[in-house]
């Protein structure tokens, strides 16, 4: 009996032993292996896992440098972007612009508004001439592929139309063949018209001008029977003409135009400024938050969705390496879209233009305009 005792413990204390050898050889592989070699045999989920890289934007630093923000709109059209009889920049565009300055500077004011024409508005800025385009800019893949931007979202969806005189007699837009229509040079507007026309076997003749404002003042002088451009911008000219009461604007949309913000392809963050700046304005009148409330919002709200909008709660503000505020500074600068509509654009302006796509997605009617989740 004690013979197979002894027999059992050896056999026991062999096994421990080659165990611990096993051990010790694995460990002496261990400590001979490179970087290359170390993540070997770990968690596949977690050799997956890469940091995130650093939130950094070139433009705003810039920004923040000069302590002004470079915005380039239209060089003057009604409602969007044009300079009041004392000089100082007015519209829709120009109020977004300054929304922006406001998030990211803190200053509504801080803006130099540089007014470019629409051969010159890539060209602005590809060269750093202005940090955003704010100038009722069609976002297309062409423009994304070629012109080395990125759009950062959109404020306006709009569409071409034909305006004419009443004179005409015109009840649709297939009723101008063989018409003269006036056109911008090089802009998708010439192309649109082209389109349209070939589409349907309709004879036309252009008439080409070197930039919108041309293009009016050949309409006015009766070169051409219809101007064709966005229905903003043709409700726009229709404001300037002497009788205005006298021009119509075709029921015909003959093009998808999603107006916005553009920026220099190659700053992701910046382009993630601009854009999550648009989605607060929009989020906010769809909250109920306005130029005139945004205090006492702050202050009393109970929602969450608003407090972390306004900066109350959460770090959302410098994620985007802005102060936490950052938002509700937009806010009490220009107000809400809704605000920022009505008073440019909308049934406080000259234009009187229907919200239309342009109302929230929860409107009745509904529109396309929906605010990405800040959270």
């Amino acid at each position: 009996m004690r013979a197979r005792s002894t027999g059992r413990k050896t056999a026991k204390g062999a096994t421990r032993a080659l165990a611990i050898a096993l051990v010790l050889a694995v460990a002496a592989c261990g400590r001979g292996q490179g970087p290359a070699d170390a993540g070997q045999g770990a968690d596949p989920a977690a050799q997956s896992q890469t940091a995130a890289p650093d939130f950094a934007s070139p433009t705003l630093a810039a920004v923040k440098r000069r302590g002004r923000l470079n915005c380039g709109v239209h060089e003057g059209l009604v409602g969007f972007a044009y300079t009041d009889n004392r000089g100082e920049w007015r519209g829709f565009d120009a109020d977004f612009c300054r929304a922006l300055a406001a998030a990211v500077l803190g200053n509504a004011n801080a803006v130099r508004f540089v007014p470019l024409t629409s051969s010159q508005r890539f060209e602005g800025l590809r060269s750093g001439r202005v940090d955003v385009l704010w100038r009722s800019t069609s976002w297309t893949l062409t423009r994304e592929a070629r012109e080395g931007v990125r759009f950062a979202g959109v404020n306006y969806y709009d569409g071409q139309g034909f305006l004419v005189r009443r004179s005409l007699d015109l009840a649709t837009a297939a009723e101008l063949n063989g018409a003269r229509v006036c056109v911008q040079r090089a802009s998708t507007t010439e192309l649109n018209v082209a389109d349209w026309f070939r589409a349907r076997a309709l004879e036309y003749t252009p008439v080409v001008a070197a930039n919108e404002e041309a293009a009016r003042a050949a309409y006015a002088r009766e070169d051409c029977d219809a101007l064709s451009a966005d229905i903003s911008a043709l409700a726009a000219a229709r404001t300037t003409m002497s009788n205005p009461e006298q021009h119509a604007i075709l029921p015909d949309v003959i093009s998808k135009e999603p107006l916005g913000p553009a920026v220099r392809r190659g700053d992701e963050a910046w382009t993630s400024i601009v854009r999550w700046t648009l989605n607060a304005l929009i989020l906010a009148e769809e909250l109920g938050v306005t130029r005139d409330n945004v205090d006492q919002m702050a202050d009393d709200s109970p929602s969450p969705v608003v407090r972390r909008l306004l900066g109350v709660e959460g770090d959302v503000g410098p994620m985007l390496g802005l102060r936490k505020d950052w938002a509700k500074a937009a806010i009490e600068a220009e107000g809400n879209y809704g605000e920022i509509f009505s008073r440019n654009v909308g049934t406080d302006s000259s234009l009187d233009l229907a919200r239309g796509l342009n109302a929230q997605w929860n409107a009745r009617p509904a529109g396309l305009i929906y605010a990405l989740p800040i959270r």
